[in-house]
């Protein structure tokens, strides 16, 4: 399931810790995984589990622990809005509203062209930025006006 050179970063991975302690690495290699296929299917995480050589139920512990590993397949772009109360009160619930309308979905949905999938996230730690959002887990935009937010959705649909 997963390509040679998904499991060559993975070893790059398991490279950092003793051999004792290769669990150590699961984390980066679901996040290598989920880069590859967009998300963690069971079987991917059986994968993974199989691969650095710990119990699946393991694996799936840490993928369902937190909230940047995607169990369910997502929009080919992931928008999670940080909706914690700093940012809720500096205009994130707005923006949050605002996306909505405009991508014709609410949170937890993908638009019907899988172009989009938005999220309400928890506290990204740039309360003073608000409102705040993190495109597909890498990349976090800041002050995200009406204008900024066109802008991010104009520059993802290319």
């Amino acid at each position: 399931m997963l390509s040679e050179q998904c499991y060559k970063k993975i070893d790059r991975e398991l490279a950092k810790y003793p051999a004792d302690q290769r669990q150590s690495a699961v984390m980066a290699a679901l996040a290598h995984a989920q880069v590859e296929l967009g998300w963690l299917s069971p079987e991917t995480m059986q994968e993974v589990a199989d691969y650095i050589g710990m119990p699946a139920i393991a694996v799936q512990e840490v993928a369902t622990f937190y909230n940047m590993y995607n169990l369910k397949p997502v929009g080919k772009h992931k928008i999670t809005v940080c909706t914690n109360l700093p940012c809720a009160l500096s205009g994130g619930e707005r923006a949050g509203d605002y996306l909505k309308e405009k991508l014709g979905i609410d949170y937890r949905e993908t638009t019907a062209d899988g172009m989009f999938t938005l999220l309400e996230g928890e506290c990204m730690g740039a309360c003073g930025d608000a409102p705040v959002m993190l495109v597909n887990n890498h990349r976090m935009c800041s002050h995200m006006s009406r204008e900024k937010i066109d802008a991010m959705l104009e520059e993802l649909k290319k």
